[in-house]
């Protein structure tokens, strides 16, 4: 466990007013860490406040949309003015959005880029001065399995988990120097908002209009087949998270979920021309084969 002189670990998770976020800052608080949590409005943060108050955790609250500089800079001063110091920052703020590339417009890929990849740089670029001035610390950026794979119906979210991977492989080389430690958590397929409330399906991907629309609906009906068959929960994704902030040495990267660590061994080990034929070829056929029922969307 990352170690603080004169109290417990400050930790601060972003997105901690719903999905992973939340019940990341609840594990890590029911661990005993001084945790932080951001939301992006007051709905969420009352999300936060109740859950906490359940099993009687002490997280603090604060608001900050993670596109907007000034305010991540405050948010991040005032926990080191609070705390004096900043040990690990879990960063879980983001979006998606789902829909065949031709069906999505600029602007809505510009909103998942600045939250997804602008966002994490922002807040990222704010708490790096502090822990490098503390020569320690851990930064923890999710992604998820689509940085490492892409597939149908979410260009616009994949390229900008691709990008974060990235965007982590450097950071951790150039941090690592100061004794800052950056490790990539990826999530495959798990039951959050982002696939309820939060699912953020591109505008045009909805109209039957669309010559992609069949498609759409069967690749969201596989997702959704997915997700209810799968087992592991956003509380495993949060036991991983304590998990690389407690190692010593954290590794770079962290998949969670069995399907999604077997898809990413094959792709490791199989050739790549080969797996692209196989895997790439397996899911075009299960989204675009003629089905005999009318899909609609839920």
């Amino acid at each position: 466990m990352m170690t603080s002189e004169k109290s417990q670990p400050v930790v601060m998770v972003t997105g901690a007013g719903s999905g992973l976020g939340l019940a990341t800052a609840l594990r890590l608080a029911r661990e005993g860490l001084h945790v932080y949590g951001s939301v992006r409005n007051e709905p969420e943060a009352a999300v936060l406040r109740a859950s906490a108050a359940e099993e009687r955790l002490e997280i603090q609250v604060l608001e900050m949309d993670v596109t907007q500089e000034k305010q991540v800079k405050e948010v991040v001063s005032r926990i080191v003015d609070e705390s004096k110091r900043l040990d690990a920052l879990a960063h879980f703020a983001g979006m998606t959005l789902r829909g065949f590339f031709e069906d999505l417009t600029l602007a809505e890929i510009r909103e998942v880029f600045e939250i997804n990849v602008f966002g994490t740089m922002t807040v990222v670029q704010q708490v790096l001065p502090h822990m490098r001035r503390q020569r320690s610390g851990r930064i923890l950026l999710t992604t998820s399995v689509a940085g490492r794979i892409g597939t149908m119906s979410i260009s616009g979210y994949a390229s900008s988990k691709f990008a974060i991977e990235g965007f982590g492989e450097c950071l951790s080389q150039e941090v690592a120097p100061f004794g800052i430690h950056v490790s990539l958590l990826e999530p495959g397929l798990v039951k959050t908002p982002n696939f309820s409330t939060n699912r953020n399906r591109a505008k045009a991907a909805t109209d039957p209009k669309s010559v992609y629309y069949k498609w759409f609906c069967q690749h969201e009906h596989i997702v959704d087949t997915m997700l209810e068959k799968n087992r592991f929960t956003p509380e495993d994704v949060a036991e991983t998270a304590l998990r690389i902030l407690s190692k010593r040495r954290p590794r770079l990267r962290y998949i969670v979920g069995l399907k999604a660590k077997l898809i990413v061994g094959l792709r490791r080990y199989i050739p790549g021309e080969v797996f692209e034929k196989f895997y790439f070829g397996l899911v075009r056929r299960i989204v675009t084969k003629p089905r005999s029922q009318t899909l609609v969307l839920k």
